[in-house]
């Protein structure tokens, strides 16, 4: 079985209130040098038999329409070794 990962993150003109409360609190436990966190969603899918183009369009697809909400949110599709 292959492995597909999707990667969602909000697109960069939108607010991430959840990066900003990381980056306000890593000072306070101690990590300084971080100027901006955002924050995103991971999706690790296990694919069934071989991951061609035909299953990377499906699984783009799947991303484009369910995964993500691409009004406010980007995504990537990768295969991983």
């Amino acid at each position: 079985m292959a492995r597909v990962v999707v990667d969602v993150m909000l697109k960069p003109e939108i607010l991430d209130p959840q990066g900003q409360a990381v980056q306000r609190a890593l000072p306070r436990l101690g990590f300084e040098g971080i100027a901006d966190v955002r924050q995103g969603k991971r999706f690790e899918l296990e694919v069934e038999g071989p991951v061609d183009d035909a299953a990377l369009a499906r699984i783009h697809e799947m991303a484009e329409t369910f995964l993500a909400n691409t009004v406010i949110e980007d995504f990537t599709v990768r295969v991983d070794s």
